[in-house]
Protein backbone atom coordinates (compact mmCIF):
# COMPACT_ATOMS: atom_id res chain seq x y z
CA UNK A 1 0.00 0.00 0.00
CA UNK A 2 1.84 3.08 -1.14
CA UNK A 3 1.28 6.00 0.91
CA UNK A 4 2.29 10.05 0.32
CA UNK A 5 3.55 12.89 3.01
CA UNK A 6 0.70 15.00 3.34
CA UNK A 7 0.61 18.88 3.31
CA UNK A 8 4.52 18.87 1.64
CA UNK A 9 5.75 22.33 1.06
CA UNK A 10 3.03 24.16 -0.90
CA UNK A 11 3.03 27.39 0.84
CA UNK A 12 6.61 28.28 1.37
CA UNK A 13 6.51 29.54 4.50
CA UNK A 14 8.44 28.60 7.65
CA UNK A 15 7.26 28.21 10.96
CA UNK A 16 8.74 29.46 13.95
CA UNK A 17 7.92 28.15 17.78
CA UNK A 18 6.71 31.46 19.65
CA UNK A 19 6.27 29.35 23.19
CA UNK A 20 6.29 25.87 24.58
CA UNK A 21 3.38 24.68 26.86
CA UNK A 22 4.12 21.42 28.02
CA UNK A 23 7.05 19.29 27.10
CA UNK A 24 6.48 15.20 26.72
CA UNK A 25 8.25 12.44 25.36
CA UNK A 26 7.43 9.31 23.06
CA UNK A 27 7.76 5.60 24.59
CA UNK A 28 6.68 2.80 23.21
CA UNK A 29 5.61 0.34 26.10
CA UNK A 30 5.09 -3.26 26.40
CA UNK A 31 3.44 -5.65 29.30
CA UNK A 32 5.26 -6.76 31.91
CA UNK A 33 7.60 -9.68 31.35
CA UNK A 34 6.18 -10.03 27.50
CA UNK A 35 8.84 -11.86 25.66
CA UNK A 36 8.12 -9.75 22.51
CA UNK A 37 9.53 -6.20 24.28
CA UNK A 38 12.74 -8.28 23.54
CA UNK A 39 12.27 -9.30 20.20
CA UNK A 40 10.30 -5.98 19.01
CA UNK A 41 13.49 -3.86 21.05
CA UNK A 42 16.25 -6.01 19.86
CA UNK A 43 15.08 -5.13 16.14
CA UNK A 44 14.49 -1.84 16.63
CA UNK A 45 18.31 -1.38 17.65
CA UNK A 46 19.53 -3.72 14.82
CA UNK A 47 17.75 -1.57 12.15
CA UNK A 48 19.21 1.78 13.95
CA UNK A 49 22.60 0.08 13.69
CA UNK A 50 21.55 -0.70 9.61
CA UNK A 51 20.52 3.02 9.35
CA UNK A 52 16.74 2.87 8.96
CA UNK A 53 15.88 4.92 12.12
CA UNK A 54 18.29 7.89 10.56
CA UNK A 55 16.73 7.70 7.11
CA UNK A 56 13.30 7.31 7.86
CA UNK A 57 13.87 10.36 10.79
CA UNK A 58 15.95 12.46 7.82
CA UNK A 59 12.35 11.52 5.43
CA UNK A 60 9.83 13.03 7.73
CA UNK A 61 11.88 15.32 9.23
CA UNK A 62 14.68 16.99 7.92
CA UNK A 63 16.98 16.08 10.85
CA UNK A 64 17.55 13.92 13.55
CA UNK A 65 14.69 14.47 15.51
CA UNK A 66 14.33 10.62 16.69
CA UNK A 67 16.74 8.61 18.62
CA UNK A 68 16.99 4.92 18.88
CA UNK A 69 19.83 2.96 20.38
CA UNK A 70 22.29 1.31 17.90
CA UNK A 71 23.21 -2.42 18.12
CA UNK A 72 23.94 -4.64 15.53
CA UNK A 73 23.99 -7.86 17.99
CA UNK A 74 20.81 -6.86 20.15
CA UNK A 75 18.88 -10.26 19.04
CA UNK A 76 22.01 -12.41 18.86
CA UNK A 77 20.52 -14.03 21.97
CA UNK A 78 17.16 -13.57 21.74
CA UNK A 79 14.85 -16.34 20.50
CA UNK A 80 11.88 -14.79 17.73
CA UNK A 81 8.87 -16.47 17.80
CA UNK A 82 7.60 -17.61 14.09
CA UNK A 83 5.41 -15.46 11.71
CA UNK A 84 2.38 -13.69 13.86
CA UNK A 85 0.96 -10.37 14.06
CA UNK A 86 2.19 -7.65 15.97
CA UNK A 87 -1.38 -5.09 17.11
CA UNK A 88 0.35 -2.13 17.94
CA UNK A 89 -1.88 0.83 19.12
CA UNK A 90 -1.27 4.27 18.51
CA UNK A 91 -2.43 7.67 18.58
CA UNK A 92 -4.26 9.22 15.43
CA UNK A 93 -3.97 12.63 16.33
CA UNK A 94 0.12 12.26 16.81
CA UNK A 95 0.83 13.76 13.44
CA UNK A 96 3.55 12.84 12.00
CA UNK A 97 4.18 10.09 14.00
CA UNK A 98 0.99 8.28 13.26
CA UNK A 99 -2.68 9.75 11.57
CA UNK A 100 -5.19 9.10 9.13
CA UNK A 101 -4.98 9.07 5.64
CA UNK A 102 -7.42 8.35 2.61
CA UNK A 103 -5.89 5.41 2.62
CA UNK A 104 -5.42 3.87 5.97
CA UNK A 105 -3.03 5.12 9.02
CA UNK A 106 0.48 5.75 8.58
CA UNK A 107 3.09 8.51 9.91
CA UNK A 108 7.13 7.42 10.76
CA UNK A 109 5.97 5.42 14.03
CA UNK A 110 3.63 2.96 11.43
CA UNK A 111 6.63 3.42 8.90
CA UNK A 112 9.29 2.11 10.80
CA UNK A 113 6.91 -0.67 12.93
CA UNK A 114 6.63 -1.83 9.90
CA UNK A 115 9.94 -2.20 8.90
CA UNK A 116 10.55 -4.35 12.36
CA UNK A 117 7.89 -6.39 12.11
CA UNK A 118 9.08 -7.06 7.88
CA UNK A 119 12.47 -7.77 9.80
CA UNK A 120 11.32 -10.15 12.34
CA UNK A 121 9.02 -11.97 9.69
CA UNK A 122 6.11 -10.87 11.64
CA UNK A 123 2.78 -9.01 9.99
CA UNK A 124 1.26 -5.98 11.77
CA UNK A 125 -2.18 -4.07 12.75
CA UNK A 126 -2.48 -1.12 13.79
CA UNK A 127 -5.32 0.15 16.18
CA UNK A 128 -6.49 3.44 17.51
CA UNK A 129 -6.51 4.16 21.32
CA UNK A 130 -6.24 6.95 23.03
CA UNK A 131 -3.00 7.44 24.98
CA UNK A 132 -4.43 7.62 28.42
CA UNK A 133 -5.95 4.23 27.49
CA UNK A 134 -3.02 2.25 27.57
CA UNK A 135 -2.53 0.33 30.36
CA UNK A 136 -6.07 -0.98 29.96
CA UNK A 137 -5.21 -1.54 25.77
CA UNK A 138 -2.45 -3.72 27.01
CA UNK A 139 -3.34 -5.71 29.81
CA UNK A 140 -7.02 -6.32 27.82
CA UNK A 141 -4.95 -8.04 25.77
CA UNK A 142 -6.05 -5.55 22.73
CA UNK A 143 -2.97 -4.59 21.76
CA UNK A 144 0.64 -6.07 22.31
CA UNK A 145 2.64 -2.64 22.14
CA UNK A 146 1.96 0.84 21.92
CA UNK A 147 3.83 3.04 19.25
CA UNK A 148 2.75 5.48 17.67
CA UNK A 149 3.43 8.90 19.08
CA UNK A 150 2.07 7.94 22.65
CA UNK A 151 3.50 10.34 25.26
CA UNK A 152 3.57 9.01 28.71
CA UNK A 153 3.87 11.35 32.12
CA UNK A 154 6.95 10.90 33.84
CA UNK A 155 4.76 9.13 36.37
CA UNK A 156 4.33 6.18 33.72
CA UNK A 157 7.24 5.95 32.77
CA UNK A 158 8.65 5.64 36.12
CA UNK A 159 5.71 3.42 37.43
CA UNK A 160 5.98 -0.59 36.54
CA UNK A 161 2.45 -1.03 35.23
CA UNK A 162 4.46 -1.72 31.99
CA UNK A 163 7.64 -1.88 30.12
CA UNK A 164 8.60 1.27 28.50
CA UNK A 165 11.64 1.64 25.82
CA UNK A 166 12.91 5.41 25.55
CA UNK A 167 12.22 7.78 25.16
CA UNK A 168 12.66 8.07 21.45
CA UNK A 169 11.43 11.56 20.42
CA UNK A 170 11.04 14.79 22.50
CA UNK A 171 7.81 16.11 21.16
CA UNK A 172 6.47 19.30 22.94
CA UNK A 173 3.00 21.38 23.01
CA UNK A 174 3.89 24.63 22.01
CA UNK A 175 2.38 28.03 19.59
CA UNK A 176 3.59 28.52 16.64
CA UNK A 177 3.64 31.27 13.87
CA UNK A 178 4.42 31.56 10.54
CA UNK A 179 8.15 33.25 9.69
CA UNK A 180 7.96 36.66 9.35
CA UNK A 181 4.63 36.90 11.51
CA UNK A 182 3.90 40.33 13.40
CA UNK A 183 2.69 37.81 16.16
CA UNK A 184 6.36 37.36 17.96
CA UNK A 185 5.66 37.03 21.55
CA UNK A 186 2.54 36.31 23.62
CA UNK A 187 1.37 39.47 23.70
CA UNK A 188 1.28 39.79 20.41
CA UNK A 189 -1.57 37.23 20.15
CA UNK A 190 -4.40 40.34 21.27
CA UNK A 191 -7.38 40.34 19.34
CA UNK A 192 -5.56 37.80 16.95
CA UNK A 193 -7.24 34.36 15.97
CA UNK A 194 -5.19 30.95 17.29
CA UNK A 195 -6.42 27.23 15.89
CA UNK A 196 -6.03 24.25 18.37
CA UNK A 197 -6.60 20.53 17.54
CA UNK A 198 -9.83 19.40 19.67
CA UNK A 199 -8.12 17.33 21.79
CA UNK A 200 -7.36 16.33 25.45
CA UNK A 201 -3.78 17.02 25.42
CA UNK A 202 -3.84 20.11 23.41
CA UNK A 203 -6.69 21.57 25.32
CA UNK A 204 -5.05 20.88 28.98
CA UNK A 205 -1.82 22.45 27.50
CA UNK A 206 -3.22 25.22 26.81
CA UNK A 207 -5.64 25.29 29.68
CA UNK A 208 -2.16 25.45 32.22
CA UNK A 209 -2.07 29.16 30.35
CA UNK A 210 -4.96 31.14 31.39
CA UNK A 211 -3.15 34.28 30.42
CA UNK A 212 -2.60 33.09 26.87
CA UNK A 213 -6.43 32.24 26.32
CA UNK A 214 -7.35 35.66 26.91
CA UNK A 215 -5.23 37.61 24.50
CA UNK A 216 -6.99 36.04 20.86
CA UNK A 217 -9.66 37.49 19.51
CA UNK A 218 -10.84 34.19 18.76
CA UNK A 219 -9.74 30.50 19.70
CA UNK A 220 -10.35 27.87 16.41
CA UNK A 221 -10.99 24.60 17.84
CA UNK A 222 -10.65 21.82 14.37
CA UNK A 223 -11.41 18.25 14.07
CA UNK A 224 -9.49 17.99 10.90
CA UNK A 225 -6.17 17.12 13.27
CA UNK A 226 -2.77 18.76 12.78
CA UNK A 227 -2.65 19.64 8.85
CA UNK A 228 -5.90 21.34 8.94
CA UNK A 229 -4.10 23.85 11.84
CA UNK A 230 -1.36 24.29 9.76
CA UNK A 231 -3.66 24.86 6.59
CA UNK A 232 -5.31 27.71 8.43
CA UNK A 233 -1.99 28.97 9.65
CA UNK A 234 -0.58 29.22 6.21
CA UNK A 235 -3.81 30.26 4.61
CA UNK A 236 -3.76 33.37 7.01
CA UNK A 237 -7.12 32.49 9.05
CA UNK A 238 -5.22 31.46 12.03
CA UNK A 239 -2.60 33.97 12.83
CA UNK A 240 -1.27 31.24 15.27
CA UNK A 241 -1.65 27.75 16.21
CA UNK A 242 -1.05 25.48 19.40
CA UNK A 243 0.51 22.06 17.49
CA UNK A 244 3.48 19.34 18.52
CA UNK A 245 7.05 20.89 18.16
CA UNK A 246 7.47 17.49 15.66
CA UNK A 247 5.01 18.76 13.59
CA UNK A 248 6.72 22.13 13.38
CA UNK A 249 10.07 20.15 12.38
CA UNK A 250 7.89 18.08 9.86
CA UNK A 251 6.39 21.08 8.19
CA UNK A 252 9.43 23.00 7.73
CA UNK A 253 11.08 19.95 5.93
CA UNK A 254 8.81 19.88 3.29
Amino acid sequence: MLFSLAGCGASGYKVNILKVLKEQHYYISFRNDDPLADCVMGAIEVLSSQGVSDSLSSKWFGSGVVKFDKNEKALDNIQIPEERTLIIGVDTNAFPFAYETDVGIWGFDIEFATAVCDYLGWKIQIMPIEPADVYIQLYSGNIDCAWGGVALSDEEFESDSFVSYGPYADNDIVIATRSGSTVWNTWKLNNKNMAICKTKEMEDALSEYPSVTKRPYQILRVVGGTTECFDLLYSGVADAIITDSTAVAYYNSH
